[in-house]
């Protein structure tokens, strides 16, 4: 199957535990750091899908207190059908 997939993202913030969802095409090390400071607050979103944004680096991100992002695919839930 095609099209975006989900993701979860962990990072720490300050020290502070972190976790999101996000929908994407495609997810590496370099698409979660910039989707990460995205969510901190430091990196910016595009307003548009086809909008070209400067993405945030590892160091850059660091700078500002993330560090130890890491991503993994999510899971479809497997639904079970009740007897009875």
């Amino acid at each position: 199957m095609g099209g975006p997939s989900l993701y979860i993202i962990d990072y720490i913030l300050h020290g502070e535990p972190k976790s999101f969802i996000i929908r994407a095409e495609v997810m590496n090390n370099s698409e979660a750091w910039h989707w990460a400071s995205c969510d901190a607050g430091v990196g910016r979103i595009p307003k548009f899908g086809r909008e070209k944004v400067k993405r945030v680096s590892k160091p850059l991100a660091e700078k500002y207190g993330i560090t130890d992002v890491r991503w993994r695919a999510s899971v479809a839930p497997t639904w079970v059908k009740e007897s009875g």
